[in-house]
């Protein structure tokens, strides 16, 4: 017998029982009646533990408590019990209780009540409680009022094994559910099952749970299942199975109920990026409200108008919804699953986004012209809604255009109606060509062109051109054309009548008319008219719609002198010494009547001659008028000439303010451009490295172009005194936190906001960008007193851009030049790197030493050359670099490798020190310099690779602070608005595109794997990348194709649709006449050599010669035509068969042809039998050759796919990579159709 049992032959303490008092007094006693006889017979004879219930009330209860026992199997604990009384009533109940771990009582496991026994019975507790848990017996007798007797328990043991007849339980096991679910326990038992044994589950609290069912497993086994339904809410609570049959009770162990509650995420998922017709998504579940672990994740979007929703399993870090709508509002929800059932959580919180519109399916149809009037049109078209838009704003402007006064003029105006618009104030009788452009944010479409001529108006007034009258009886009219002609003038029509004259006596009832003349006719010369009379003209002219308003003018005749009659030679009616008398006669008068009559004074006989200075006073008067005039006149002159004087002085000062302005602008400009690019990339090491420069042969632009040759990597570690390196690497240091100020102009902007961003500060001719650029400091704005010194001017290239004292590069000072520690350079902060980069100014003659002293000294492995040595006829900077081996100063720098690629060199170098100090330790800042003064492409450059830096470390970018912190340390570091804007689009495709290039021993595993598609998107990793591509492809302006649009070119093309750059154009040599020198066809670049390929067109009939002069220009050796002939689209033959044929200037010769399979070789000899060259041959088929002239229907799917092939294959031999999308991107940039479709 193990401990714990007892026989209470001695005292029960000695077996580590105890007793617990109960109320008054009522407890447990140990009797031994062979030492203490007992007087009453209902008490049974031996040694034992009883309670006396006589006199009790109802309820007193007694506790007798064994030791705890511990143990790591089942024990079986048999006891006997005795119940007895003198009246033959049952003096109680007897309980059994079982505490596991000092926990709560609970219910009792076993009981007997109601009952007198015969003797002493046997009873057995199975107990099924496993180490490390203990538990402990409790036996508990109850009192019942007015039933007299005792209760008594004898002969306790715990044994070893099994019971004989109480059931005992296996191993209970935890069940753990989620929150709402069914709990399940399974109690297996071994034993004989009885319709007769009662089973139930115990809580740890004592409550017990009803069996459900109980299932005969076989002869010496049962289960029972017992559900639980308290499972609302989060919780751990434990159970038991109890069992009670007939030989005694048996219990399991306790058990663990664990409620779970499903995760939720505690934020909404973050949008990455956003498409017309997809989100880019990341769940966002590493943070959780519940219970792990997650086994599923589940994106569900709805739209926030609709009541569908739809689910997606989420099997990667990031998610793309696809097949959406364009411009919805969605709203994305993230469910979590844990195990078990119902372990979804609820949905977290949503993201509401919206998707971009899409392009237009097609622009608007069915347009046409139902009212026609002379100065408004009607239009009437096909209604479209959503399903044509895709998109809930969009635009519908009519626009039109007219040539006025052989001037041409365009106009847009918004329409607001749905089906039907009057576009109003035309100008009547005129050609007008108009279109309707539907448009949204994304993209538009327009409708065919409509031309139509508005109906015929009434003109306008003519200007009038009279002249001075120069006549009594005449007047000259001429007029001009109408101000605007409203249509064809049929005629003019001319109405006058004399509305005044001097003469009162004048009869002007007559003098009225009208004059109808042709529309060639512009003058007319009125006679007969009457001498100074004022005549009222009304000139009106006449259209089919009628006349126009009339133009009305007044004219006056001259006045006409009267006419005297004649006079007889009659004596004078009186005849003196002094005086004559004559009689006069009444003038004519003609047009004004006779104010006075001149009398001629006559000398008489014998009278006294006057002295002649005496002045008659009526002279006198005469002669003080005319003085006055003259003097009037000559003050009048004065005035006038005094006012031309002011007015030129006026204009003069006016044309020297704007000269002076021109010409400051136009050194501004001068200056922007002369510091507006990028180039080399170097590495040294010291004590001697290797030196890598890499020169970009493109001018650095504002476009969102690509700017390459910039890589990195890690840095080898120096072994030997020489050693060279391979790599770029960039400067290792502790962290530093570099902290923009984003609470300055423009916060932090996400990288999956960027192209909005961009997006929005384009639009209104980029009003946006330019308001932010105008925003940074511009100018000095720290000291740069070391800059200025006498000894130091001649080392910078220009005055303005010069180092700031705080943050020069501070060269070690030379023996016996105290100023030798100054050179035109600035440490720059990198991200998180402190002084990771040393902006300078492109090398001068004079500085070529102090720049490589500056590369030993800062141990920089990396130059950045952002600048060609030459730009557009003009230095930009010196060659600072040797051909073999050359010494600058005390640093002997040699060239050990040239590396040429279509885009830029990398060259490499070893760099020593004749006089060797020190020892490497890291790698120093990156050096970058550009043309002339090292900060517009250099600030770029800077910008670009910091930003870079903090989207990968962050997804955010801050370019607005970065270049004012930039500036803060090198003055006007991204020095232009076009700069500033490249900055945002070079960032913004370098985010979109990433890194694609793949290892050559990898790729083909890798192809697998990005072409497999995702069952839930129908969709891959290539699809995406193509579908990427295209968005980065540069869309082509008119402008960017002007030479292709000319008029004399139109024929020359077979699609206008698909015309080359201006900037790519092989404009052609050899002169056919006055045919012109364009070609539809483009230079193209492989991955190693710049204008490595000529993609053209099929020839038309009339480009034949053009193609051949194409050709024989541009030394191509090969000839790869890619398409099929097809009379049907223009695609003939362009060769001599066995023959020779001249097509223009250029004679072409058959010489061989060999078959392949299904490729046709052929190899012609030609010539310019203009200029008398001697022959070349040049081969046509399908042959890879450097210089190659491809020719596919339109010269761009078939073409682009064999230039990307080619350029691929020169990648794997140069840089055992593959990166196809770099290198169709790159074809691209020249010619957008160049690989069109993804298969």
């Amino acid at each position: 017998m193990f401990t714990g049992g007892c026989s209470f032959d001695e005292h029960y303490s000695n077996c580590g029982y105890s007793v617990a008092l109960g109320t008054n007094g009522f407890t447990w006693e140990q009797i031994n009646t062979w030492e203490k006889p007992m007087l009453d017979p209902a008490v049974p004879t031996g040694s034992f533990m009883m309670v006396n219930s006589s006199g009790r009330a109802s309820g007193q209860k007694a506790h007798l408590l064994l030791p705890t026992l511990k143990e790591n199997d089942t024990h079986c604990i048999d006891f006997h019990y005795y119940f007895s009384s003198r009246d033959r009533s049952s003096p109680g109940a007897l309980n059994v209780y079982v505490k596991v771990n000092g926990g709560p009582q609970g219910n009792p496991v076993w009981n007997v009540s109601g009952v007198v026994t015969e003797g002493w019975v046997k009873a057995e507790l199975a107990i099924s409680t496993f180490w490390p848990h203990f538990y402990q017996v409790i036996f508990e007798s109850v009192s019942l009022k007015g039933h007299p007797g005792y209760i008594a328990v004898d002969e306790v043991r715990v044994l070893a094994h099994p019971c004989r007849k109480a059931p005992h339980f296996l191993r209970l096991q935890n069940v753990e559910v989620n929150v709402g679910q069914n709990a399940t326990f399974q109690c297996i038992a071994g034993g004989k099952w009885s319709q007769h044994d009662k089973l139930w589950l115990q809580q740890w609290n004592g409550r017990d749970t009803a069996l459900m069912v109980t299932r005969v497993v076989n002869h010496r086994r049962f289960s029972a299942t017992v559900s639980v339904a308290d499972t609302a809410q989060r919780s751990v609570s434990k159970y038991r199975c109890v069992i009670r049959s007939d030989g005694g009770s048996g219990v399991s162990n306790y058990a663990e109920l664990i409620v779970k509650e499903p995760p939720t995420p505690i934020a909404p998922p973050e949008l990455l990026a956003v498409g017309a017709t997809y989100l880019w998504i990341k769940p966002n579940a590493n943070s959780i409200i519940g219970d792990g672990p997650i086994i599923l994740k589940e994106v569900e979007y709805r739209t926030t108008t609709g009541t569908w929703a739809e689910t997606h399993i989420v099997d990667s870090p990031n998610y793309k919804l696809w097949h959406l709508d364009p411009d919805v509002e969605y709203e994305i929800r993230v469910l979590l699953t844990r195990p078990g059932e119902g372990g979804t959580g609820p949905p977290g919180p949503p993201l509401t986004t919206r998707t971009k519109c899409a392009d237009p399916v097609h622009g608007p149809q069915n347009v046409e012209i139902v009212d026609i009037r002379a100065r408004q049109l009607t239009l009437q078209w096909e209604p479209f809604g959503y399903a044509v838009t895709r998109c809930h704003s969009y635009n519908l402007t009519v626009r039109y255009q007219y040539v006025f006064n052989q001037q041409q003029y365009e106009a847009e105006e918004v329409i607001q109606t749905s089906s039907h618009y009057t576009l109003r104030g035309l100008r009547p009788f005129m050609t007008i060509r108009l279109r309707l452009l539907l448009s949204n944010p994304e993209g538009r479409m327009e409708s065919e062109e409509l031309v139509v001529q508005t109906e015929e108006d009434v003109n306008q007034a003519m200007a009038l051109e009279l002249q001075k009258p120069k006549f009594e009886s005449q007047i000259f009219i001429s007029w001009g054309p109408v101000n605007e002609s409203n249509g064809v003038v049929r005629y003019f029509k001319i109405n006058y009548k004399a509305v005044g004259s001097l003469d009162p006596s004048a009869d002007l009832s007559s003098q009225r008319g009208k004059v109808f003349k042709l529309r060639n006719e512009t003058h007319h010369l009125f006679v007969g008219l009457y001498p100074g009379t004022t005549y009222s003209f009304t000139i009106k002219a006449s259209t089919a719609k009628g006349f126009g308003p009339p133009v009305t003018t007044r004219i006056a005749t001259k006045i006409s002198a009267p006419s005297m009659p004649e006079y007889d030679t009659d004596t004078p009616l009186n005849e003196t010494d002094t005086t004559i008398t004559v009689m006069l006669k009444p003038a004519q008068s003609r047009g004004a009547p006779e104010t006075k009559i001149n009398c001629v004074r006559l000398a008489t006989k014998g009278a006294s001659t006057q002295n002649s200075n005496t002045v008659e006073p009526e002279k006198q008067v005469d002669n003080t008028v005319k003085m006055a005039g003259v003097i009037a006149g000559l003050l009048m002159f004065i005035i006038i000439l005094l006012g031309v004087m002011l007015t030129i002085k006026r204009r003069r000062n006016a044309y020297s303010y704007s000269y002076y302005l021109k010409l400051a602008k136009k050194q501004k400009e001068t200056q922007s451009g002369a510091q507006r690019e990028m180039g080399p990339v170097a590495s040294a090491d010291k004590p001697t490295a290797k030196l890598s420069a890499n020169r970009n042969d493109e001018g650095f632009s504002s476009s969102s172009q690509d700017v390459n040759g910039f890589t990195d990597g890690s840095r080898g570690e120096l072994s030997q005194p020489t050693l060279t390196i391979q790599t770029h690497p960039y400067l290792t240091c502790d962290p530093m936190e570099m902290s923009y100020p984003r609470d300055q102009f423009q916060p932090a902007i996400r990288v999956a906001d960027l192209l909005q961003h961009i997006t929005q500060m384009k639009r209104g001719q980029g009003y946006g960008f330019k308001e932010e650029y105008e925003a940074l400091p511009e100018g000095q704005t720290a000291s740069w007193d070391t800059a200025k010194e006498d000894e130091n001017r001649n080392k910078n290239r220009y005055g303005n851009i010069i180092s700031y004292d705080h943050s020069r590069v501070r060269l070690l000072v030379l023996d016996g030049d105290p100023h030798s520690d100054y050179i035109n350079a600035n440490y720059i902060d990198g991200y998180h790197r402190p002084r990771h980069y040393i902006a300078t100014q492109g090398p001068m003659q004079e500085t070529v030493k102090d720049f490589w002293r500056m590369i030993w000294q800062e141990n920089s492995a990396s130059i950045v050359m952002v600048t060609n040595l030459v730009e557009v006829g003009r230095v930009k900077c010196v060659r600072y670099w040797p051909d073999d081996t050359e010494v600058y100063g005390d640093i002997k720098v040699t060239l050990i490798e040239t590396e040429p690629l279509a885009e830029y060199v990398i060259r490499t170098f070893t760099v020593q020190k004749v006089k060797l100090f020190g020892n490497p330790h890291q790698a120093g800042p990156i050096a970058a310099h550009c043309s002339n003064a090292g900060a517009g492409r250099t600030g770029c450059f800077i910008a670009i690779d910091t930003m870079l830096d903090m989207a990968e470390n962050e997804g955010v970018v801050d370019i607005f602070n970065c270049v004012r912190e930039l500036r803060a340390q090198r003055v006007n570091l991204v020095q232009t608005e076009e700069q500033y804007v490249f900055v945002h689009d070079a960032i913004l495709e370098a985010c979109l595109c990433g890194n694609t290039a793949i290892p050559v021993c990898e790729f083909r595993s890798l192809y697998y794997n990005i072409s497999r598609l995702d069952p839930q998107t129908n969709s891959s990793q290539i699809k995406d990348e193509f579908q990427t591509l295209n968005i980065v492809t540069p869309r082509v302006r008119p402008e960017d194709c002007s030479i292709g649009l000319l008029p004399r070119n139109h024929d020359k093309n077979r699609n206008m649709d698909v015309l080359p750059l201006d900037r790519c154009l092989p404009f052609l040599i050899s002169v056919d006449g006055e045919s012109s020198n364009y070609i539809n066809a483009a230079l193209m670049d492989s991955h190693k050599q710049p204008a490595a390929f000529v993609v053209t067109q099929h020839p038309l009939p009339n480009t034949v010669a053009d193609f051949w002069r194409l050709v024989f220009d541009y030394n191509c050796s090969s000839v790869v035509m890619l398409n099929e002939m097809d009379t049907a689209q223009l695609c003939m033959q362009y060769w001599p068969e066995k023959t020779s044929g001249c097509y223009g200037p250029i004679q072409v010769e058959f010489v061989s042809a060999d078959i392949d399979e299904d490729i046709i070789h052929r190899i012609f000899r030609i010539c310019n039998m203009a200029r008398g060259t001697s022959s070349r041959y040049c081969s046509c088929g399908f042959r890879i050759n450097v210089s190659s002239n491809l020719e596919s229907l339109n010269g761009g799917g078939r073409s682009g796919t064999f230039c990307a092939i080619c350029s691929v294959c020169e990648m794997i031999q140069q840089q055992n990579i593959i990166d196809v999308f770099h290198i169709v991107k790159t074809l691209r940039n020249n010619k957008s159709n160049m690989v069109e479709t993804l298969v």
